[in-house]
């Protein structure tokens, strides 16, 4: 059917899809009546009895015809409208990004890209006139509607990068000329594409050829970056960035806070980001904010304005419980660094909830066993998992170090979500991680 396309969704159509819905079935109806009138007018005599076999298949054939049929004016449409519009606008806005003045910082990784461009975007609009690309509008034919919405006055460009497979990166880059580069890290991501680890690294990295090497900044503490930094490189990690150290770390629910500092000055930095990852990503804002001409003053007060965007680890109230959702997407990374905030925060009962990572190729197995690894460390006292393809391996990780909590498995996952009130109580933080759409078994 045309009209359902997932459990929790709707398909919200536009006025050529009602018309190409509505030709579809004009044209399959027309396909019946022809068909019955074959076989009534052949049986009557009324034309050659010959025709009855080709009035028999017309009427039982007609889901198939049309069920093939039907992606005809869509392959048209895709090929000989849709792309070529989309490389004119992409090729157009290769012009506007080379000729635009403003310094232009590019966020590339398997994860936390949205993040960091909403946490500079933050920064530096304390001192600088500044403008993003949109929520997570990251591909080419986004960057090129970002480039006509520019006014040509903006100091500072931030556009995030959204690799799919082989080769997104490098034309990327070609297209939007950054001056700065961010490499927020690297997960098994999109493997279904880039089939392995190291060829998603060596497309997200490409970016790095197009920048001054100490204009690069690379998350440090992720271990499947450090093979790819090279002298030079801007790395920020939890214990700072350059010649910046961290100090009086401080993470609770509503909060991270701590001190950078270099020979000269102390930066005091508070943000509603959570979790101790941020500090790496915060630091590193913080550096680069002061790199294109923020004052100490000026980034403190843009990191004091930083929150957590929704459905990435965003902290809110139910019931006297604390629900830390970061449902918007996953990986492994993302699954270790939420882990780490569960084990740090106290509480009378702490709960993880996760379906599982999707597109994990040929190591889902693997990385879920490492999934359920990650969470034992974490030792919370009830693990709710979602019926999948993927539970049996989650909970294999479980096994295998001994975790000795309670596990759920949950059939239905919407009445769970919707109904979790139900089930938690005052006291408790309750961590749910990631998200699996319908299209995924």
């Amino acid at each position: 059917r045309f009209d359902r396309v997932a459990r929790r969704r709707s398909l919200d159509q536009t006025r050529r899809a009602r018309l190409l819905r509505l030709g579809l079935r004009a044209a399959m109806l027309l396909q019946i009546l022809l068909g019955a009138a074959i076989i009534i007018l052949a049986l009557q005599g009324m034309i050659l009895r010959e025709l009855l076999p080709f009035g028999v298949a017309l009427l039982i054939s007609y889901p198939i015809i049309w069920a093939h049929l039907v992606v005809v004016p869509l392959l048209a449409a895709k090929y000989l409208v849709v792309r070529p519009k989309q490389q004119k606008a992409v090729a157009a806005s290769e012009r506007l990004f080379a000729e635009h003045p403003a310094a232009t910082v590019a966020i590339a990784g398997s994860y936390g890209k949205t993040t960091m461009k909403e946490l500079l975007a933050t920064v530096l609009s304390e001192g600088k006139k500044v403008a993003a690309t949109p929520a997570n509008k990251n591909v080419a034919v986004s960057h090129a509607a970002f480039a006509r919405s520019l006014e040509g006055d903006e100091d500072i460009l931030i556009i995030e990068y959204g690799e799919g497979a082989p080769g997104d990166v490098a034309a990327f880059t070609r297209t939007t000329h950054p001056t700065h580069a961010v490499i927020t890290g690297l997960a098994p991501a999109h493997l279904d594409q880039y089939k392995t680890l190291e060829r998603a690294a060596e497309d997200i990295f490409s970016v790095t050829k197009a920048v001054p090497v100490e204009r690069v900044y690379v998350a440090g503490d992720v271990a499947t970056t450090k093979p790819y930094i090279r002298p030079g490189f801007m790395t920020y990690t939890q214990r700072g960035i350059g010649g910046w150290k961290v100090s009086n770390v401080e993470v609770g629910l509503q909060a991270t806070a701590f001190d950078l500092s270099d020979r000269k000055t102390t930066l005091h930095l508070r943000s509603g980001l959570l979790g101790r990852h941020q500090v790496g990503p915060l630091s590193a804002a913080a550096v680069l904010a002061l790199e294109l001409g923020l004052t100490p003053q000026q980034v403190e007060a843009g990191i004091a304005k930083t929150t957590a965007f929704e459905h990435r680890m965003k902290a809110y109230k139910l019931d006297g419980a604390w629900i830390i959702d970061d449902t918007y997407n996953g990986n492994l990374e993302g699954i270790r660094a939420g882990t780490a905030l569960l084990a740090e925060v106290p509480a009378a009962r702490k709960w993880y909830v996760t379906p599982g990572l999707v597109d994990q190729g040929a190591n889902t197995a693997n990385i879920h066993k490492e999934v359920g690894e990650a969470i034992a460390a974490a030792c919370p006292d009830i693990v709710v998992l979602m019926q999948n393809s993927v539970t049996r391996h989650i909970r294999a990780g479980l096994d295998a170090v001994g975790y000795e909590g309670e596990v759920r498995i949950e059939t239905d996952p919407l009445a769970f979500y919707t109904n979790l009130n139900q089930f938690v109580a005052s006291g408790d933080v309750v961590l749910m991680q990631n998200d699996w759409t319908d299209n995924y078994a």
